[in-house]
């Protein structure tokens, strides 16, 4: 469906985007990379997320978003962000604030621009090929099995939302 309203979208505008499975390499914040394309087959739920958010508290559903589906094949993607200037200083103290405020298991990138010019190429790609780009912390997007946006959502979506997880459960085996 979504592919559909894409392409009727693009033709009303006279855009050519093709669309096509997104890519992208993150710093992990453990150390290594974290990229798109190792889960290519699997539905990837990706957040940008900041510790001084109204928001954060949605960590907690982010993780039992993980522990529930991550067994089916779900991946939960939190994206450390400053781009709206909520986010602590350095990698090592959101990663420590993460695991002592909510025990956060799931996979995170270091600190990570998700808007404008400098954004990482992963959202600039979204914005390219979808128009969407994240208004606040917290906003969502899902990829399906083969790397394509099947929705995104704002931060006022809760990742354990039945509008997100109906979404998610349609994309798992």
């Amino acid at each position: 469906m979504f592919r559909i309203l894409l392409l009727t979208a693009l033709i009303l505008t006279g855009r050519t985007v093709q669309a096509a499975p997104l890519t992208g390499e993150f710093p992990s914040i453990d150390g290594g990379t974290l990229s798109i394309a190792d889960w290519r087959g699997q539905p990837v739920l990706v957040v940008n997320t900041a510790s001084h958010c109204g928001f954060t508290g949605q960590y907690s559903a982010l993780q039992q978003v993980h522990e529930d589906y991550g067994p089916r094949g779900l991946v939960v993607l939190a994206v450390p962000s400053d781009s709206f200037n909520q986010e602590l200083g350095s990698a090592e103290e959101v990663k420590e604030f993460c695991d002592f405020n909510y025990n956060l298991t799931l996979p995170m990138t270091e600190i990570t621009p998700v808007r404008g010019a400098e954004a990482h190429p992963f959202y600039q790609q979204v914005a390219a090929l979808t128009g969407f780009e994240p208004s606040w912390n917290f906003n969502k997007i899902l990829l399906d099995t083969e790397g394509e946006v099947v929705a995104t959502y704002g931060a006022t979506t809760r990742p354990d939302s039945r509008q997100v997880l109906s979404q998610v459960e349609a994309l798992l085996p």
